[in-house]
Order: structure tokens, then C-alpha cells, then sequence
């Protein structure tokens, strides 16, 4: 049994693949739960979409892909503050108009590069077998920002994510707070982007953090089992895919929602099989 489990990891590339998936584990967890505390799965899977032309603009003027998708996702993120900000149109709607723009800039700009479909295959599905050092090391920086972040703005993010109008009676800045938060989410997506690609990234952020959430209703704790849930997700998904044989990106997600799944069915806080037997349990007393 040990042999399996050590085996997948005698190639220097499957030893870089681990401590990817790990660290993106750890970061996505402990987004993720800010994410699902903020209500934005939604937008976290429309911001995969809207990096694509990042890539493509990236492609045509040669520099690094993922470098293109970041700094156009920031250019996204400004925009939906800029227009959400309007009275007539609420957040859900400007979120839908930009990046359905953006997606479509996409589409219009791969049509000028032939034989553009390679890497853009790439970057929607990941490819975290294939990560070299410098993504590694890219990775960890990312991650030391988004925690030093989150760290920093913790009190901040909370009462913004429960109460916004206490939030403005206190005299923070929210509308800048939303737009730090955004940043953060937007580098722990452009990340995880060469192990699960954008497609696959909205899973790695939130089923983690949704299943610690079904076991523990206190924050701290939520990011730091979130975190666990991913970076074992990551492992448990890559030794999968090296003994049948299968993409990783896929594994590592559907590992990740298996323990979504079982968190559903058996978690203390919320889950459908404590519920009921709670019901039970007080019916003869009813």
C-alpha cells in the first residue's frame, strides 16, 4: 500500500506536480471560503472566462500567458466596480455585461492567431504535471500575497461580507475593500490556472471551502479545514491520476467534490443525514 502511494513520486516531475497541488490546495481553500461567504462562485467562474483574452493578447504580443490573464483581469475587475457602481444597474447584471464582452473579445482575437488552439487547450484544462520550478516558485509567491492579504484585511472582509451597512456606518471603505478582495481572488485563479485550468479552477476554489464550511460554522477554523480539504484533494487527485492512468486536473477536482459530496451527507453543520437524525430524535419528543 505505502508503494503506492510513494511510486507515483520518483520523477522529479511528479515531486513539483505535489508541491503545486499542495499549495494550491492550501490557497484555494482558504479563498474559497471568503468566496462562498461573499457569494461569488458565479462571478469566480466568469472571471475564468474573461481572462481568455488575456491569453489570446498575450499570445499575439509573445509574453507569458498567464501574465496576460492576470493584468486583464484586473482590467475586468475595474470595470465591473465601475459599472456596478451605477444606480441603475446592480452587480449581477454588470458582471454579466463585462465579461460576456470580454469573453466575446476573446473569441473575436483567436480567429487572427492559426494554431492558437494548443495553448488554449492548455490553459482551460491545466496541465499540472507538466509545471516547471518557476511555476512552482510563481505559485508560492502568489500565495504568501493572497494570505498576507487576507490576514490584513480579515475584520474588514467579514463584516463586509455580513453586514455592509454597519460596514459603511464604521467608515471603511468597502467599495475599495471589494475591489482588494477581487484582486486577491483573481490571483489565487490566475494560479491555479496551470494545474487546473480556468474551466476547472471555479471547483478547486469553492468545493473545499463548501465542505469545511458543512463541518465547522467558526471562520478560522473553516479556512484552515478548507485548506487541508484542498491540499488533500491535490495529493489524493494526483496519485489517482498517475495509477489509472488519467488527466490530473479532472482527478484533483472531482477528488474535491467526493469530499464535498460525503460533507453533505455527513457533516455536523448542515449535513442531510444529521439533520434527519436530529428530526428523528426530536419527533417523540414533539
Amino acid at each position: 500500500m505505502t508503494g503506492l502511494l510513494i511510486d507515483p513520486f520518483q520523477t522529479e516531475y511528479m515531486r513539483r506536480a505535489l508541491v503545486e497541488v499542495v499549495l494550491l490546495g492550501v490557497l484555494a481553500g482558504a479563498v474559497g471560503v471568503h468566496v462562498l461567504l461573499r457569494r461569488l462562485p458565479f462571478f469566480t467562474m466568469a472571471m475564468g472566462h474573461a481572462t481568455f483574452p488575456g491569453v489570446v493578447l498575450a499570445s499575439l504580443l509573445g509574453i507569458d500567458l498567464l501574465l496576460g490573464a492576470g493584468l486583464f483581469g484586473l482590467v475586468v475587475i475595474l470595470a465591473v466596480s465601475l459599472v456596478s457602481s451605477s444606480e441603475r444597474i446592480d452587480e449581477t447584471s454588470a458582471t454579466g455585461v463585462v465579461l460576456a464582452g470580454a469573453f466575446s473579445l476573446g473569441v473575436l482575437l483567436v480567429a487572427t492567431r492559426p494554431g492558437f488552439s494548443r495553448d488554449l487547450a492548455a490553459f482551460l484544462v491545466g496541465s499540472v504535471v507538466t509545471v516547471r520550478a518557476g511555476d512552482v516558485l510563481g505559485t508560492l509567491a502568489i500565495g504568501a500575497v493572497v494570505v498576507a492579504g487576507l490576514t490584513a484585511l480579515h475584520k474588514e472582509l467579514v463584516l463586509g461580507a455580513f453586514d455592509r451597512t454597519t460596514q459603511a456606518a464604521l467608515g471603511f471603505p468597502a467599495a475599495a475593500i471589494d475591489v482588494a478582495f477581487l484582486v486577491l481572488l483573481e490571483l489565487a485563479l490566475v494560479a491555479s490556472v496551470p494545474a487546473v485550468g480556468t474551466i476547472l479552477a471555479v471547483a478547486l476554489l469553492t468545493a473545499p471551502a463548501a465542505a469545511a464550511r458543512l463541518w465547522t460554522d467558526r471562520l478560522g477554523p473553516a479556512m484552515a479545514l478548507g485548506a487541508a480539504i484542498g491540499a488533500g484533494s491535490g495529493v489524493a487527485g494526483l496519485i489517482l491520476s498517475a495509477l489509472w492512468r488519467v488527466a490530473a486536473g479532472p482527478s484533483i477536482v472531482l477528488v474535491a467534490t467526493a469530499a464535498f459530496g460525503l460533507s453533505f451527507l455527513v457533516g455536523p453543520c448542515g449535513g442531510l443525514l444529521r439533520g434527519r437524525r436530529r428530526a428523528v430524535m426530536a419527533a417523540p419528543a414533539a
